[in-house]
């Protein structure tokens, strides 16, 4: 209830300009999660959750006994989230919008998005697929400037990996030394959809994996340690896209 009226009070705000993502993932660490009260076991129950918000969002019925206003007959687009394969089935028995995970789960992406097609159910939201994926994103004016300024989001995965704080660091000319070949394995494996490079190999490798993979729409995480680089890393994805 409290999800679909903040979401109706923003839709009301912004009309036409808002989605509402779910997922099943607690959104922070264990100890996070616990202290927020948040109950692990609720995910089992995600897919009534995620019918429930849809009837809080659509239009009023008689039957109801919990209404959301704001909130109610906005009909917020809910699109669902996920790096699995349950959230994939999920998304195509409800005939709802996928976003893969394809910017820290990169293993799963052809199963998940092919599974996800393939149980398409056509619905009153969607009559076909609809998929957006995920991707990490790393660009520069060349292609060694963006090797160097990924050492970023390298770093930031292994303090992940290591359980510490994930703050942005500064790039690094190396990463020797930084990471056992053990750890360089999980990072690279994390980040192995990254789409790291200058103009032309950013342009290049976004049509193949849009190509190969047949998806709709990409969204990108842009862990770059310095404004003025994140802001001209967007610049050059417009640039591509236009």
């Amino acid at each position: 209830l409290v999800v679909a009226e903040q979401f109706g009070t923003l839709e009301s705000l912004y009309p036409g300009r808002i989605d509402l993502g779910l997922g099943r993932a607690p959104g922070s660490d264990p100890v996070t999660s616990r202290a927020l009260n948040n109950d692990i076991s609720r995910a089992e129950n995600f897919p009534n959750e995620v019918s429930e918000l849809q009837t809080l969002l659509g239009p009023y019925e008689g039957t109801k006994r919990v209404r959301a206003i704001p909130g109610e007959n906005t009909n917020v687009p809910i699109w669902l989230l996920g790096s699995s394969l349950f959230s994939a089935q999920l998304a195509a028995k409800k005939g709802l919008p996928y976003v893969f995970a394809g910017h820290f789960a990169p293993r799963f992406v052809h199963d998940a998005i092919a599974l996800y097609k393939r149980e398409f159910k056509a619905s009153n939201v969607l009559a076909k697929p609809y998929v957006m994926l995920a991707l990490p994103l790393v660009a520069a004016d060349t292609d060694e400037e963006a090797q160097y300024l990924s050492t970023t989001s390298k770093q930031r995965v292994l303090s992940l990996i290591r359980g510490d704080e994930l703050w942005l660091k500064p790039p690094v000319e190396t990463m020797e030394g930084l990471w056992s070949e053990q750890e360089r394995t999980h990072v690279e494996s994390f980040l192995g959809l990254s789409v790291t490079g200058g103009p032309a190999s950013i342009k290049h490798k976004l049509e193949m994996i849009v190509n190969q993979l047949e998806v709709d729409e990409l969204i990108f995480t842009n862990d770059l340690y310095d404004d003025e680089k994140r802001h001209r890393a967007l610049k050059i994805l417009m640039e591509i896209k236009n």
